[in-house]
C-alpha cells in the first residue's frame, strides 16, 4: 500500500475539518455514544508523517491508535514497519499477528513473563525495555534463562534535559549519560539469557509539548527556545551513547522521536527508525505544533438529551478527559456544530455534560454535537467500536481493543 500525500497535509498551519455531513450519514442508524475516523484525514496524516520521517521507518506507537484493524491499515503502507507497544500482555497478544514487537516500557507483569518465557516464536519477535538490572532480576525470577529463550531487551536511554539545575522532560529511565549506558550494556552482554538488541531515547519535552500553543505566545516563545536547547544537547549525548552501547555489541535498531518531534528526530544520524502514532489520529493537543497540522481524523458523537436553559445543551456523558497534568487543554473539545463551549462549573462530565454558546439554540433532544478528543488512543478505552468511514461515504465498524475485552492499562 503506497500512501500519496494529501494536498494539505504539507501545511505548517491550519488543517481540514472532517467532512460532518458524510460522518453523520455514514453513521445515522447508529445511536452515540459513538467513536468515528475519517479514513481520507487518517492517510493523510500517515501520508505527512511519512514526509516528516524524510526516508526513515516508522514504527507505529499502538497506545495512540488501540484498533487492530487500523494498525493493519497503517503497516501495509510503504514506510511503516514494526510496533511500538505499551505493555507486555498487549505486545504477546500483537505479536501472534504481528512481528517486531517492543515493548516501550518496563514490565513487572509475571503472568506476562511467564507466558514470554514459554512462547520461543513470541520470545523471537518481542523485544523487552529495560533501563536497569533489577527489570532483569524479576524476569530471571520468574523464568530462570536455562529455562527458557533468550530475551531480546532494548536500553532505554533517558533523552530529558539536565542542566541548570532543571529537569525538563518525562521522569523515566535512570540511564542519562553515554557512561551509564555503557555499564547497563555491559551488565546485558555479560548476562546469561539476554540479547541487546536495541536502544530508544524518548524526547517527551519535544515530542510532546506544544510549541505554538493557542494563545500563549510568551510559553511558546520558551517552549521553543527550550526545545532546540533539547534536541542540541540529545543529538551530541545519543550518538556518544548510541557509539558505547555498540562498542559492547551489535544493535538492530536506534529508535526515537514521537509525533511532535518526528522531523527533528529523523534528521539525527544516531537514530535508525522513529516512532509514531498519535499523528494519525490527529487529537486536539496536536493543534499546537508550528511545523506540521495533522488533519482531524478521530471524532466522537454525544446526543443531546436535556436543554436546561435558553443558550445551553446538556449532552449524554462526555467525561473522556485525557490523561497528563490536569487542565483545560485535556478536556474534549465541541467542534460541531460549531460555537459550543464547555462550561467551567461542570467541564466534562461522567453522565452529563452542558455545553453553551449560540449553536445550542440551534438543537434539540437526540441531535448530536461531535468532540475531538485531546489525546490519541484514549478516545478507544471508551468504545467498543469504531466507524471508520470511508471518501464514498461507506461505514465499516471495526472493534476496539476494548471491543475484543482487551483493557491493558
Amino acid at each position: 500500500m503506497t500512501l500519496s500525500p494529501h494536498r494539505e497535509t504539507a501545511r505548517p498551519a491550519g488543517h481540514r475539518a472532517p467532512a460532518w455531513a458524510r460522518l453523520a450519514a455514514a453513521t445515522a442508524s447508529a445511536d452515540p455514544p459513538l467513536a468515528a475516523v475519517d479514513l481520507a484525514a487518517f492517510d493523510a496524516n500517515a501520508a505527512d508523517l511519512l514526509r516528516r520521517a524524510a526516508g526513515k521507518p516508522v514504527r507505529v506507537a499502538t497506545k495512540s491508535l488501540r484498533c487492530r484493524e487500523l494498525l493493519r491499515r497503517v503497516l501495509a503502507a510503504d514506510g511503516f514497519r514494526g510496533i511500538l507497544a505499551y505493555t507486555l500482555a498487549e505486545a504477546l497478544w500483537l505479536a501472534g499477528e504481528f512481528g517486531d514487537v517492543v515493548v516501550g516500557y518496563p514490565t513487572a507483569d509475571r503472568a506476562a513473563l511467564t507466558r514470554l518465557a514459554a512462547d520461543e516464536s513470541a520470545a523471537s519477535r518481542l523485544t523487552l525495555m529495560v533501563d536497569s538490572v533489577s527489570q532483569l532480576d524479576l524476569a530471571d525470577s520468574v523464568a530462570p534463562p536455562r529455562r527458557r529463550p533468550p530475551l531480546r531487551v532494548c536500553l532505554d536511554l533517558d533523552a530529558s534535559l539536565r542542566a541548570a539545575g532543571m529537569h525538563i522532560g518525562a521522569r523515566r529511565s535512570p540511564v542519562h549519560e553515554p557512561r551509564d549506558a555503557a555499564v547497563l550494556a555491559r551488565q546485558i552482554a555479560d548476562r546469561p539469557g539476554y540479547r541487546l538488541v536495541g536502544v530508544m531515547a524518548y524526547e517527551a519535552q519535544v515530542a510532546g509539548v506544544p510549541d505554538r500553543p493557542p494563545g500563549r505566545p510568551v510559553r511558546g516563545t520558551v517552549v521553543r527556545a527550550l526545545q532546540r536547547w533539547s534536541m542540541a544537547e540529545l543529538r551530541d549525548r545519543r550518538a556518544a551513547a548510541v557509539a558505547a552501547v555498540r562498542a559492547v555489541t551489535d544493535l538492530e535498531f536506534v529508535n526515537g522521536g514521537g509525533t511532535g518531534s518526528l522531523d527533528r528526530t529523523a534528521r539525527d544520524e544516531a537514530v535508525t527508525e522513529v516512532t509514531a502514532g498519535s499523528g494519525l489520529y490527529g487529537p486536539a493537543l496536536f493543534d499546537g505544533y508550528r511545523s506540521f497540522s495533522p488533519c482531524p481524523a478521530a471524532v466522537f458523537a454525544l446526543p443531546v438529551v436535556r436543554r436546561p436553559a435558553p443558550g445551553m445543551v446538556t449532552v449524554a456523558g462526555g467525561g473522556w478527559v485525557a490523561s497528563g497534568p490536569a487542565g483545560r487543554d485535556r478536556w474534549p473539545v465541541p467542534v460541531h456544530p460549531a460555537g459550543l463551549r464547555l462550561t467551567r462549573a461542570e467541564g466534562a462530565g461522567e453522565v452529563q455534560t452542558p455545553l453553551a454558546g449560540a449553536a445550542a439554540s440551534q438543537l434539540a433532544v437526540g441531535d448530536r454535537v461531535w468532540f475531538r478528543h485531546a489525546k490519541a488512543g484514549e478516545l478507544c478505552e471508551h468504545v467498543d467500536t469504531l466507524h471508520l468511514v470511508d471518501a464514498d461515504g461507506s461505514d465499516h465498524p471495526v472493534l476496539t481493543y476494548r471491543g475484543e475485552g482487551r483493557t491493558f492499562l
